[in-house]
């Protein structure tokens, strides 16, 4: 329920970055969103219907390529994002592009941000980016941005180079954001002491593309074994992986330390 408030308050915010800060001023923004708005300036077609049906085939994608609970929130993500395109009125709060372009672009990403960090995403390029990530250790954000070019020239021709800058101004803010908040690029190392090992360990393969190395413990109070997991995760999958292994064992001793640097085989082990 907590991310679910999460990613709803996410998914507004970046509704309100749109329709007051980025659309009246025909600034875009990134990733499929940003052809939405464009479709929506150039057509009598509402923005948050154009979002939805454009961002359809992919979450049929992450459906089958990503985890169920990525892809729930998601599409939860995708809607309210859609619903607040069509609910709250375009309304041009300044009239300085440049602030609008700065400002929607920073929004945009506290929205998205908080919404990764809640393990879902906003569609569109997001999915094709969480699907290369999964593969390829680069900064989250700057592979968006990197996407995001052909929106940027898309912006040139069909408005003004005017119009491409700023898009590309608040792209980059965007981006910037995104990387501060959701850090997906910063590695976390997990050792996990728990009574049902095997559980937790079969529970953790299922769900992540991670090695997990296990060692026999016992405890010096106890004298009771325990099982030692230790698994090198990305930030962003870390609400993710403190619920599951809640579920399999509430009583688990979890200790969590951020990670310099990674060498060898990082995607499985």
């Amino acid at each position: 329920m907590r991310n679910i408030i999460i990613i709803t308050i996410g998914s507004i915010l970046v509704g309100f970055a749109y329709n007051f800060l980025l659309i009246p001023h025909q600034i875009l923004s990134s990733g499929l969103s940003g052809i939405a708005i464009m479709l929506g300036i150039v057509t009598p077609i509402n923005t948050g219907i154009l979002n939805l049906l454009l961002n359809l085939p992919l979450l049929i994608l992450g459906v089958m390529k990503l985890g169920k609970r990525f892809i729930g929130y998601t599409i939860l993500s995708v809607l309210v994002i859609s619903v607040s395109l069509y609910v709250i009125p375009v309304y041009k709060i300044t009239e300085e592009p440049l602030l609008a372009s700065l400002f929607g672009g920073v929004i945009t990403g506290i929205g998205i941000g908080i919404i990764f960090r809640a393990s879902g995403s906003s569609g569109g390029f997001d999915i094709i980016a969480m699907l290369l990530n999964k593969k390829r250790d680069f900064p989250l954000g700057a592979m968006i941005s990197a996407m995001n070019a052909v929106v940027v020239i898309i912006s040139g021709f069909v408005f003004s180079w005017d119009a491409a800058l700023y898009t590309l101004v608040a792209i980059y803010a965007t981006g910037k954001v995104i990387d501060t908040i959701h850090t997906n690029h910063i590695k976390l190392t997990l050792m996990i002491i728990t009574a049902k090992g095997d559980e937790v360990k079969q529970k953790l393969l299922a769900n992540l593309y991670r090695g997990i190395t296990i060692m026999d413990g016992e405890g010096a109070f106890t004298g009771e074994g325990r099982k030692v997991l230790i698994t090198v995760i990305t930030r962003y999958q870390l609400s993710e992986v403190k619920d599951m292994i809640n579920e399999v064992d509430p009583n688990a001793f979890v200790n969590i330390t951020e990670t310099t640097e990674v060498i060898g085989m990082f995607d499985r082990g």
